[in-house]
């Protein structure tokens, strides 16, 4: 269930309550006067994450090694290389008789 942060119209008393989902911040009593004239705050809240999996942290690491991979592949020459376009200094036989 929610922590709510509330604060009294009456006696301006700030207080919180653990409520349902469900439950309408117009139905609920100030602890200090009793009057059902009580506001829902905005107010901050905490996380904690447990354990050593951190929700998206594996896939983002994952895409950046592949986009590193990717960009390492593309400064790579072609996998079928092609030969020079012959020219008359590359296609006569050498002379070193």
């Amino acid at each position: 269930m929610p922590l709510y942060e509330y604060v009294c119209e009456s006696c301006d008393h700030n207080f919180e309550a653990m409520q349902s989902l469900n439950t309408k911040p117009e139905d609920t009593t100030c602890p200090k006067c009793q009057a059902a004239k009580s506001r829902r705050v905005m107010s901050s809240f905490a996380s904690k994450i447990v354990g050593t999996h951190k929700t998206g942290f594996a896939e983002i690491k994952a895409y950046n090694m592949h986009d590193e991979r990717m960009d390492k592949l593309k400064k790579l020459p072609p996998m079928m290389g092609q030969r020079a376009a012959p020219t008359e200094a590359n296609s006569q036989p050498s002379s070193s008789e």
